[in-house]
């Protein structure tokens, strides 16, 4: 299978399925003599696993991290770091209606048409939890970033109808909720929903807006590898992504340009900032800001039409544990993309030092 890698300079290979012995990855290219807190990384690994309130699934994973190369005395080496997480609580048998069925909206029926074989235990590769590996390397990133100045936070800002228009930086403040939203009363209503969304066997969808400030003027290798490109490429193979924007993004359309451009101060910031901090594809020195949509989720636990393998029309009913809404969890997992980016970007603009 291709596609299980991802970054120039810092590259992280994923690998490993949802019910399998173990998911894992090789972080290669990382700075070695860096220090390493192993329990910040631990830390962003807890607020993505499962089972962390009543509106997530209620599958129970330590999601513990192994180091097994490439960090020693608490510091890196240089050489590739490889680690693990294991899986403890996979039901296979929560799945097995599924060996012959495809679920609407699932992975199973295009990995099924391109590889000619497929892992139907909670969708094998294509599931969700692979992400966890992305938060860890992601995690090792922002430590790395943070000796730089530079620093990564990302919350919940809508879910079904509800948005705030609140923003926070503080990860306590975003995090004394369940669903990871720093505006107090918003994110009661969202719990609601998210509660009553659940009962009814549905799902529903969100969105997660994302702050990265410290960054120097200068990221990004125009024409191809925008750091817009870049972004949007690494957010968009997040599982459920359906949309994604920075500064403005499509509120620009409604604008003028006289309302839209980011006219400067003297010192190079600029008033405004609907470039999102970058502008021709290179970071212009002011805040990243960029906002994700994510779809419901897929698996519903109420009988939906579909069909099978032999292409017969089948009635299919969603069975196991799932998120009735994927954004509370996939806060560090946005986190962690970017920050796999602005490392990576920011290795290739040292270079030209």
């Amino acid at each position: 299978m291709a596609g299980s890698s991802f970054g120039k300079i810092i590259t992280l290979t994923t690998f490993g399925e949802s019910h399998g012995e173990a998911i894992g990855g090789i972080l290669d290219g990382f700075p070695g003599n860096f220090p390493i807190d192993i329990s910040a990384v631990q830390q962003q690994l807890d607020r993505r696993k499962p089972g962390q309130s009543k509106i997530t699934t209620q599958r129970k994973e330590e999601d513990q991290l192994e180091i097994l190369s490439g960090i020693f005395e608490g510091k890196t080496t240089g050489a590739p770091i490889a680690f693990i997480i294991k899986n403890k609580d996979a039901r296979s048998k929560d799945y097995s209606h599924l060996e012959t069925a495809f679920r609407p909206s699932h992975a199973d029926f295009t990995y099924h048409r391109k590889y000619g074989h497929y892992d139907y235990r909670g969708g094998g590769r294509s599931s969700a939890r692979e992400t966890a590996v992305r938060v860890a390397a992601g995690a090792f990133c922002q430590q790395f970033l943070s000796s730089k100045g530079i620093e990564i936070s990302a919350f919940v800002d809508q879910v079904g109808i509800i948005r705030t228009y609140t923003v926070s930086s503080d990860q306590a403040e975003i995090d004394i909720s369940p669903v990871r939203c720093p505006d107090p009363e918003a994110a009661k209503k969202m719990q609601s929903l998210i509660e009553d969304t659940k009962k009814k066997g549905d799902t529903v969808g969100g969105a997660i807006k994302c702050i990265i400030t410290g960054i120097p003027a200068g990221l990004g290798e125009p024409v191809f590898d925008k750091l817009s490109a870049a972004l949007a490429q690494a957010v968009f193979s997040i599982n459920a992504v359906k949309g994604f924007e920075i500064g403005s993004g499509f509120g620009s359309v409604e604008m003028n340009g006289s309302v839209h451009n980011d006219l400067f101060n003297t010192d190079g910031t600029t008033k405004t900032n609907n470039s999102g901090g970058i502008q021709g594809g290179i970071s212009n020195g002011m805040p990243v800001v960029f906002r994700t949509a994510f779809k419901p989720v897929a698996t519903l636990l109420q009988k939906q039409p579909s069909i099978n393998k032999s292409g017969e029309e089948i009635l299919l009913e969603g069975k196991g544990r799932h998120d009735p809404c994927v954004v509370p969890r996939a806060v560090p997992i946005v986190e962690g993309m970017a920050a796999l980016v602005i490392a990576d970007f920011y290795l290739q603009w040292k270079a030209y030092q």
